[in-house]
């Protein structure tokens, strides 16, 4: 007799997880879900990395390119990894600088999770040979947070 594994546990309030969704077309129509969080009341953080975000430059069209790595410190609400990666993507047909894209970003999750702490490092390939990094925190990290480096090399060319 073999055992069955439970059903998965649905979270109320999410329509994108398990389903196919489809790709919203620019970062406004994107829907950002949550889920609550599993340790309330505990001090963690969560590290998403996305190491191939795409924007448009908003002068030119030329795509831009991004490693972006986005920590934060849940309260009541995490972000659903899905919806995330659907939000994050929608920027791939949106013209903005990269000041905007980073912070808009910040701001959209602040906005959603009301987190105890967030800080966003928007690492940018060149565009006209000139790296640009942009970050953005909500404050200083919460006292005895393990907080690891965002774990991306500064721009070095052919150093």
């Amino acid at each position: 007799m073999s055992k069955r594994s439970p059903a998965p546990k649905q979270i109320p309030g999410l329509t994108q997880l398990g389903q196919a969704a489809r790709q919203p077309a620019t970062p406004d129509e994107a829907v950002l879900e949550t889920a609550p969080n599993p340790q309330p009341g505990v001090l963690y953080l969560i590290r998403f990395t996305q190491p191939e975000f795409t924007s448009l430059c908003p002068m030119t069209g030329q795509p831009d390119f991004a490693h972006l790595v986005i920590d934060y410190v849940p309260t009541k609400k995490i972000v659903e990894s899905k919806s995330l990666k659907l939000f994050l993507n929608s920027f791939r047909n949106h013209g903005a600088f990269h000041e905007d894209c980073t912070v808009s970003i910040a701001r959209r999750l602040v906005d959603t999770l009301k987190p105890r702490w967030l800080r966003i490092g928007g690492y940018w390939y060149p565009r006209g040979g000139m790296p640009i990094d942009v970050f953005y925190q909500t404050g200083k990290p919460p006292a005895g947070l393990w907080l690891p480096d965002q774990g991306v090399a500064s721009y070095r060319g052919r150093g």
